[in-house]
């Protein structure tokens, strides 16, 4: 399971996590179910990997969850035509003009008719908890995703004890200064892309990509007041990603010698595992040197 960007919450008591048998049947009790009649939506547990039924995928230190959605689709243009039609046949037919109120009514009544025979849509959500670090990652960068994937998980369990990361400095205060010095702390090392803003009423925003960091024109843009709200970073030659101002991680990339690792291990079930295992153990470990470097948790 390789996440390609990740919201993360820490786990005040990761000792008090549920082992997988309790947490899948605690899952079953909210698994998804397609969505049906006048309903707009549907969201429960799933399976996390394909070749499994199973509401948790467990890997050694990491239990694996799934969240799906379906939900759906009712283009806005087809109610549109219909109620322009039905207009059309009430003033021809009754010799008046239809009111702002009754039209609402009737597009009411039409998308009822066809709601039951709409197309649906459906996304997945998956995430892990790493119980070794402590930590719920989220295979998303959506805070509303993520937040939607823990209210899920709070419901089931009966409360989940996570929190939003809040460090003692700021990413984006940390990122500035990286980028001002022109290089690093630790393990980790400029990229090629960055995001800074600057302040008042209409903020400039300035993007640079597939560029040296430390060029004269990049850091210029800092020593003009404007601070980093997105870095491309490479941590220990393993993982390329952007770490952004709210503390999620976007676009990684794990560099080869995870990707061999796992790929030694043979079929799906086993890749799986060991890609779940190796990611979880790279990834809070690169988030546990970040946070030490931002100073550590806020009390």
């Amino acid at each position: 399971m390789w996440f390609k960007q990740i919201s993360f919450y820490p786990l005040k008591n990761k000792n008090g996590l549920p082992d997988a048998e309790t947490l899948a049947a605690k899952l079953a009790e909210a698994e998804f179910a397609p969505v049906q009649g006048l309903d707009w939506f549907s969201e429960g547990f799933a399976a996390p990997v394909p070749f499994s039924p199973e509401l948790v995928f467990p890997a050694d230190f990491t239990l694996g969850v799934a969240l799906k959605k379906e939900e759906k689709v009712l283009p806005a243009g087809v109610i549109r035509d219909i109620l322009e039609d039905k207009v059309l046949e009430i003033q021809n037919a009754e010799a008046r003009n239809v009111g702002r109120k009754e039209k609402q009514e009737l597009k009411e009544q039409i998308t009822d008719d066809l709601l039951p025979r709409a197309f649906t849509r459906s996304s997945r959500v998956q995430a892990v908890f790493d119980t070794k670090h402590g930590y719920l990652l989220i295979n998303n960068a959506s805070s509303a995703k993520a937040e939607a994937m823990l209210t899920k998980l709070r419901e089931a369990l009966g409360g989940l004890e996570a929190a939003l990361p809040n460090t003692k400095q700021n990413p984006s205060s940390l990122m500035t200064d990286w980028l001002l010095k022109g290089a690093c702390d630790g393990g980790f090392e400029l990229d090629d892309m960055c995001e800074l803003k600057g302040t008042g009423d209409v903020v400039p925003t300035v993007k640079v990509s597939k560029q040296d960091l430390t060029a004269d024109e990049v850091v210029q843009h800092v020593k003009n007041g404007k601070t980093v709200t997105q870095l491309g970073l490479v941590w220990r030659e393993q993982i390329a990603f952007v770490l952004t101002q709210e503390f999620t991680l976007k676009r990684i990339q794990y560099l080869d010698v995870l990707q061999e690792e796992a790929e030694s291990h043979g079929d799906d079930a086993a890749l799986a595992f060991a890609s779940q295992v190796l990611s979880a153990e790279s990834l809070s470990t690169m988030i546990e040197e970040l946070v030490s470097y931002l100073g550590g948790w806020q009390e």
